[in-house]
């Protein structure tokens, strides 16, 4: 679903300079995506990192301090994430959490069966669906 503010629009070309090739931009460098009309593609890929609409107002009237950072005071904030931090043609913000894989796990999102067999075995769990092993007997 689109909404009016995401209507697809063809993407103008990027026009691309150096200091010594000042190529067909005013400034001589690159002209910021944020500053083109959205494409197809960037309503496509920011679909899928907003997955949920529904969003609460935390705070008013923030402003940014002397060295123009903004601080999130009444954000609850979990330990270990990190965040891609978006911004559109109109300065609004999004912060998209992450968290890091060690890359000796990353093998189980690899194999799309064995993370379908975790991914029973926590259902089941979370269901109650658990009994005793005796590890000796394995």
């Amino acid at each position: 679903m689109l909404y009016p503010s995401q209507r697809l629009i063809p993407h103008p070309p990027i026009y691309r300079g150096t200091r010594n090739n000042r190529g067909n931009s005013p400034n001589g460098g690159n002209i910021p995506l944020d500053a083109q009309s959205h494409s197809w593609y960037t309503i496509a890929v920011m679909a899928k990192i907003i997955r949920d609409t529904d969003f609460e107002k935390v705070a008013d009237s923030v402003k940014p301090d002397a060295k123009r950072r903004v601080v999130l005071q009444k954000v609850q904030i979990q330990e270990g994430v990190s965040y891609h931090i978006y911004r559109n043609s109109i300065g609004q913000i999004l912060l998209d959490p992450q968290v890091t894989i060690p890359a000796s796990e990353i093998w189980l999102f690899n194999n799309p069966k064995a993370l379908a067999s975790v991914r029973r075995g926590l259902s089941d769990a979370a269901e109650g669906r658990v009994s005793k092993v005796d590890l000796d007997t394995l």
